[in-house]
């Protein structure tokens, strides 16, 4: 049967790739593996590793040349320094030149010798400490951050800090409440049914923490139950200013194991698959070793508990791209693709990774299963607001005097979390804007945060509530740089899939480094980006930008809608 491309059409990599026993599953790998041995661009290694395959070059130049990990050269010391919203904010982006400079070299390049190269990324999860790099995989953080990479101070790292606002937390149950995961697979996978998973989640009425918000149990149902469908936990989505996934893959990561389990359960699946960002080395790490000990305890295997319900689950490494965590893109990257959105429909949980029905939910969103499983739905159903149920962790940046991860219910006052839970701002700096929900998530004023922290209400004063980052701004940081930083992020992480996207986020860019106000320009440009961008990515990118626009008035003239 040939290999048809979720979009309709017949697709020749799919098709050899599965001659070749889905050798694009073990492509990215494979790249990865050289790349790290090597500061030469991909055109001289990377037609090898597909001939090793038994692929064509073309099928290792395009995703070797297209993910951050992959095209950024790496010498013998490869540093990642964070350019991310978080990050900017907490020095106003000067970390990159203060490491260029100590290091003495440039973003994207690697010494002559070979001895130490630097790449830029977004996000390493440290928004409460930032700036950040990852040397190697050593987390450095702080105002020190260039000191620490030059030898001068130690590595330092602080903990994550981690509160629950609800008085019973759901997905800190373990981090605060020391609740130990895998008290419901068990008793699931040998007494219950497939049925009691999908109605509990359905009487919970939990939406995906993804950003999207699509009703989890609908997602489920979708697929029908089809042989072959296929469960992934998206640990690559986290929007910059976001570190709750990583939170929950490095301090709980069994809890999500068993929230994909009975996701795979409910849903019919055989095979379940963790997607880890390549920034979290640590979270990697955390989630490989937990899926050996689900192995090893009986969790997952050819007979989970002696039953005749087989589960198998593996952990793979992201390579570095946003919108890799959009579903399809994510599926054409586990298939050794360029991590480029597709069209929909045909939607995953019909036509998914190979072809099978597939269920993408994020990591935070798994988390909260057992929960629901093992209290009710009805329960989780009286938490938060009647339209939105349940918990959220909300993370608040390094500007705020409390920065870190809070549960907290749905409908939480955005005033309340950012005064009394945040603190305000530390050292007695003036808010200035908060972003909300990642770079295109958007922006509001300090005057505009009393505002019920739902999807629907947030939607209502012009931002998105995503991943619910909270990135604070004081008066250190410039509108006008704030606006550069959102452009150069929308073309730095733009997959090039559709051309309003690919050349309207280019455009934008120019627009915001020139000195005039862009005027009409600009409302054409956002109209084509609303209207005819494939994803959200590119739809995205307007409103972020007339929200900031708002917040500054007269100071970002031209950018209004």
């Amino acid at each position: 049967m040939p290999s048809i491309h979720p979009a309709g059409r017949f697709d020749a990599f799919r098709a050899l790739s599965e001659r070749r026993g889905r050798a694009g599953e073990r492509l990215m790998e494979s790249l990865a593996r050289t790349r790290a041995g090597t500061g030469d661009g991909p055109a001289t290694w990377a037609p090898a590793v597909a001939a090793g395959l038994g692929l064509p070059a073309a099928a290792a130049l395009g995703p070797a040349a297209y993910y951050a990990d992959l095209v950024a050269p790496h010498g013998s010391r490869h540093v990642r320094v964070c350019t991310a919203t978080a990050c900017f904010a907490a020095q106003a982006g000067r970390q990159l030149t203060q490491v260029e400079q100590e290091l003495g070299v440039t973003v994207g390049t690697v010494s002559p010798g070979g001895e130490t190269s630097l790449q830029a990324v977004r996000c390493l999860g440290y928004c409460y400490a930032g700036p950040a790099a990852l040397d190697g995989a050593t987390p450095c953080t702080g105002p020190a951050l260039a000191a620490q990479l030059a030898g001068r101070e130690p590595p330092s790292a602080p903990q994550m800090p981690v509160a629950d606002d609800t008085g019973d937390p759901v997905l800190l149950a373990g981090v605060v409440a020391g609740e130990p995961a895998w008290q419901v697979w068990p008793g699931i996978v040998t007494a219950g049914s497939a049925d009691q998973v999908h109605g509990e989640v359905t009487a919970s009425g939990l939406r995906g923490r993804g950003g999207a918000g699509f009703r989890v149990a609908a997602k489920w149902e979708a697929t029908g139950r089809v042989p072959g469908t296929v469960v992934v936990a998206n640990g690559d989505e986290g929007d910059p200013g976001s570190y709750a996934d990583r939170l929950l893959m490095e301090t709980d990561p069994e809890r999500v194991l068993e929230g994909l389990a009975l996701a795979c359960f409910a849903c019919g699946a055989r095979r379940g698959v963790v997607l880890v960002r390549s920034e979290y080395p640590q979270a990697l790490a955390r989630m490989r070793e937990a899926v050996e000990r689900a192995y090893t305890d009986g969790h997952f295997g050819s007979s989970a508990h002696g039953t005749d319900t087989a589960l198998d689950v593996e952990v793979v490494e992201g390579a570095g791209s946003y919108v890799a965590g959009e579903e399809t893109a994510l599926i054409a990257r586990l298939e050794g693709d360029r991590g480029c959105a597709r069209p929909r429909p045909p939607y995953p949980t019909g036509r998914g990774l190979w072809d099978a029905p597939t269920v993408v939910n994020n990591v935070e969103t798994l988390a909260a299963v057992p929960w629901i499983v093992a209290r009710g739905g009805d329960a989780y159903a009286r938490r938060g607001t009647p339209d939105e149920t349940g918990t959220k962790l909300v993370c608040l940046s390094e500007r705020f005097a409390r920065p870190g991860a809070y549960e907290v219910e749905l409908g939480t006052s955005l005033l309340r979390i950012v005064t009394e839970l945040g603190g305000g701002l530390k050292g007695g700096s003036e808010l200035t804007a908060v972003q909300v929900g990642g770079p295109l998530g958007g922006f509001l004023a300090p005057d505009a945060l009393d505002v019920p922290l739902t999807t629907a209400d947030i939607a209502a004063r012009g931002a998105a509530l995503g991943h619910a980052g909270l990135v604070a701004f004081d008066q250190h940081v410039a509108p006008e740089d704030m606006l550069r930083h959102v452009w150069e992020f929308a073309a730095a992480e733009s997959c090039g899939a559709c051309s309003p996207c690919r050349v309207g986020s280019g455009r934008g860019l120019e627009l915001a480094l020139a000195d005039t106000p862009p005027g009409a320009e600009w409302r054409r440009l956002a109209h084509v980006l609303t209207e005819a961008s494939l994803c959200a990515f590119g739809r995205r990118i307007p409103p972020a930008v007339h929200s900031l626009a708002h917040v500054y008035g007269d100071r970002l003239a031209g950018w209004e809608p």
